[in-house]
């Protein structure tokens, strides 16, 4: 049961301390720039996990196994993190911003995970779909 829940639980710390990070990112500071030096520590971190965790695995062998999904992540993740970054620029609320971004992408993955992976929309999604959008509605207003 720890193994289920314990990555949810980084989820949410991490996810809320990012949120804190990104919105505290000074207006004047060039967001690409910003995005280097955040990459810069994450690779350093991902290095260091990696050797902790490996027990004496070779890092250029892992390299190799990656795919377009790697390459393809990296991308997004940028889009993801610019995307938040330059809407707290612009003048989002901590307090909404997430959880608009997230509602919305509840309701993406769910007709995603209808179309592409042919996963089941009960009764309970739906009325779940019309809780999220609700909660848009209200959050927005």
């Amino acid at each position: 049961m720890f193994s289920y829940f314990w990555p949810l639980a980084v989820i949410v710390l991490s996810n809320t301390i990012y949120q804190i990070c990104a919105k505290g990112i000074p207006p004047q500071m060039n967001t690409y720039a910003s995005m280097t030096v955040t990459y810069g520590v994450a690779t350093l971190f991902s290095l260091a996990a990696y050797l902790v965790t490996s027990k004496g695995g070779n890092i250029f062998k892992e390299m190799a196994l990656a795919n377009m999904a790697t390459v393809v992540l990296g991308i997004v993740i940028t889009g993801l993190e610019v995307g938040f970054i330059f809407a707290y620029k612009a003048g989002w609320k901590v307090s909404t911003l997430s959880t608009v971004a997230n509602g919305l992408l509840a309701l993406a993955v769910i007709f995603l995970g209808f179309f592409l992976y042919h996963e089941k929309i009960d009764l309970n999604k739906v009325i779940g779909i019309c809780l999220c959008l609700a909660g848009l509605f209200f959050i927005n207003k």
